[in-house]
């Protein structure tokens, strides 16, 4: 089987559409199929964009006529947690509504709060699972760690897949809970595979990231081979203060090592032109929910990964009719 794997929608389904059209999908019988290939989705569907529900009903009807398959996102994961209660105190709900987290989830509630079809696709964001492990290839929507999944595969349903009644577990972080403990937490776990590894700064280090909050920890680009240090792996300072992070290297427990298939991911708002900096993992999330394009990657079976199967709505495609 020959996989486009696909980037981080957040409600643009009119990228969504014209990245199809262009790689040669086709809308028949109200879903848009390939004669002989099939979109793989990381995820983040939702938040941001103007066509929340139109991009989630595009996803939902390719997957169930065989043409996609797709994992969760952390928007999908914070979406159930925003819908789940607490079952320690009823009244409150997983993720707490607060002005920050409602700005970031405005515009799917736009679209469905109070009404049916919130329900209905919190149900269906259960339904996706947290991996895809498709032997050519593997997809996750952050971070391919390898024993975070062995952790989880215990306490998920059917091996890949949360419930509601892990999801408390996944969502609260526990008392005591630390980043750089061997044995993750479910929580951890979780936030590794759908967020990436958060590695804490050293010496007290700290910076400001684009919403103006300081930040002690930062996420690490573990799929870069050469990002081994603090300043190289840090995600999310300016240049003006990536000389304060030190250059001392990584703890072991932020480095991400697997071998064999390569593996697909998402979530890290990367800009420009997409580009490879890894042989063995390849983010295809290049920020189409902040003006930039939705990109995929056309997986052929080859594991050796080539810049130029990258693909990107408005770009000069060859299609495949």
């Amino acid at each position: 089987m020959n996989y486009d794997i696909i980037g981080d929608i957040h409600g643009h389904s009119d990228k969504l559409e014209a990245l199809l059209r262009d790689m040669g999908y086709r809308d028949t019988q109200g879903a848009w199929r390939h004669s002989d290939r099939q979109a793989v989705f990381v995820g983040d569907f939702i938040d941001r964009g103007p066509d929340q529900v139109r991009t989630c009903t595009i996803v939902r009807r390719m997957i169930d006529a065989g043409a996609a398959l797709a994992v969760m996102g952390n928007h999908e994961f914070n979406a159930i947690a925003w819908h789940t209660r607490d079952p320690r105190e009823p009244s409150r709900f997983l993720r707490e509504d607060n002005e920050k987290n409602r700005q970031q989830h405005e515009a799917f509630l736009a679209e469905v709060e109070d009404r049916p079809i919130h329900d209905e696709l919190i149900d269906w964001f259960l339904s996706l699972p947290l991996w895809l492990d498709l032997s050519a290839l593997r997809i996750v929507h952050a971070c391919w760690q390898a024993s975070d999944i062995d952790r989880l595969t215990e306490h998920l349903h059917d091996g890949r897949y949360l419930s509601r009644e892990l999801m408390p577990s996944a969502a609260i972080r526990p008392a005591g809970d630390r980043d750089d403990e061997p044995r993750p937490s479910v929580f951890r776990a979780v936030e590794t595979l759908l967020k990436g590894i958060e590695i804490p700064l050293p010496n007290g280090c700290s910076f400001i990231d684009e919403g103006g909050h300081e930040r002690t920890s930062a996420r690490a680009r573990w799929w870069d081979d050469d990002a081994t240090t603090y300043r190289a792996a840090a995600i999310g300072p300016r240049e003006d203060q990536r000389a304060m992070i030190p250059d001392a290297p990584l703890p072991h427990h932020a480095r991400v090592t697997f071998d064999g298939a390569p593996v697909f991911f998402g979530h890290f708002w990367l800009r420009g032109t997409p580009r490879l900096v890894s042989t063995r993992s390849l983010c295809v999330d290049y920020s189409a929910g902040k003006g930039g394009p939705l990109t995929a990657y056309r997986f052929d079976g080859d594991p050796t990964l080539r810049a130029e199967q990258f693909v990107w709505s408005g770009s000069p495609l060859s299609t495949q009719p």
